[in-house]
């Protein structure tokens, strides 16, 4: 099969590969009939995470199951699944807490940019939909493996209340997401941090109130003007570096949560600011399996519409360009065909 591979930093490559087997009773194989790239895919290709040794990559996958093992009973082959990006067998004390993507059996998908991926906890990961979904769903149930239920996750963290003001750090498709989901757990003011007017546009359409295009003590000056010298009363930090991080809590009000879910890379928390106003820090690897069916839902009734974060389509052989046109700010987030 075709699989997407990163050789080294700016390195991405479409090669052939042994098609995945299911080798355990737990495991599923599907077909895949949409993946994406992510922003975390971008840290390798940035150089920011070491690639000591070519590897698959991709972990956003929907698609059709095309074997199951024999402990997987409720899919067959032809379902057509969402695949959480963070395995989970949905039944061991963590999952029953909510945190799926602690699962002690727990795996993630590896090469989702590909033909064929592998899920390794099937029963208690996918998620079906009721019959072959029409083509004009396949974005959105796409960002259903990966960057809605992240940005989600970043609102339910930082305690997103109907009426409460939020700020959004960070205007990839996660923070985009995070702005969803915020409009959707009733926040009254959604302040967007971004500078790019077409991320801006997005965000207005998917609830922003405000958008400030400006960075570091500006950024933090103009939210402080929006909300009367007093700060949000939750952030969603969606980036994952130092500054993102300071920005955020700059933002947040005496009393508020931040909600981080950006992969972080040289962050320090301010544990004095934070012990001196009371504002707290929650989050992490989103647990996708908590939220699926929730968000599935709302996407289905149309209430909803978070795949046009892909705002660039390419078949998989072109996935090194997927790769530059995310990493240079020409796309939000690209959805590749095989």
């Amino acid at each position: 099969m075709r699989a997407t591979i990163i050789h080294a930093p700016g390195d991405i490559r479409l090669e052939d590969r042994p098609r995945p087997e299911v080798t355990r009773p737990t495991d599923a194989v599907v077909r895949v009939v949409a993946a994406c790239v992510c922003g975390s895919d971008l840290w390798p290709y940035r150089n920011a995470d070491e690639v000591p040794e070519p590897r698959p990559i991709g972990h956003e996958v929907v698609g059709v199951v095309e074997d199951v093992g024999s402990e997987v009973r409720s899919f067959a082959p032809g379902d057509f699944v969402i695949v959480p990006f963070c395995h989970s067998d949905n039944s061991c004390p963590h999952c029953r807490a909510g945190v799926h993507s602690a699962c002690v059996n727990g795996g993630m998908t590896a090469g989702g940019q590909a033909e064929y991926a592998l899920v390794t906890q099937a029963e208690g990961s996918l998620v079906r939909t009721d019959g072959v979904p029409d083509p004009a769903l396949v974005p959105s149930l796409l960002a259903l493996s990966d960057v809605l239920p992240t940005g989600w996750h970043a609102a339910v963290c930082a305690r997103v209340r109907p009426g409460s003001t939020v700020a959004v750090v960070g205007d990839g498709a996660v923070g985009l997401c995070g702005v969803l989901a915020a409009r959707e757990l009733g926040a009254e003011r959604i302040i967007a941090l971004s500078r790019h007017a077409p991320r801006q546009a997005l965000a207005r359409e998917f609830g922003a109130t405000d958008v400030v295009p400006e960075r570091g003590k500006e950024a933090t000056a103009a939210v402080r003007e929006l909300t009367d010298g007093v700060g949000a009363d939750a952030v969603l930090e969606c980036v994952g570096n130092g500054p993102a991080m300071r920005t955020a809590f700059s933002v947040a009000r005496p009393g508020a949560m931040v909600g981080f879910v950006g992969v972080p890379h040289d962050v320090a928390p301010p544990m004095g600011k934070m012990f001196g106003h009371n504002v707290g820090l929650a989050g992490g690897m989103a647990p996708v399996r908590r939220y699926l069916p929730e968000l599935l839902e709302r996407v289905l009734d149309g209430t909803i519409d978070p795949g046009r974060v892909f705002d660039l389509e390419l078949p998989l052989d072109d996935v090194a360009e997927a790769y530059r046109a995310m990493d240079e700010r020409r796309a939000i987030k690209v959805l590749l065909r095989p």
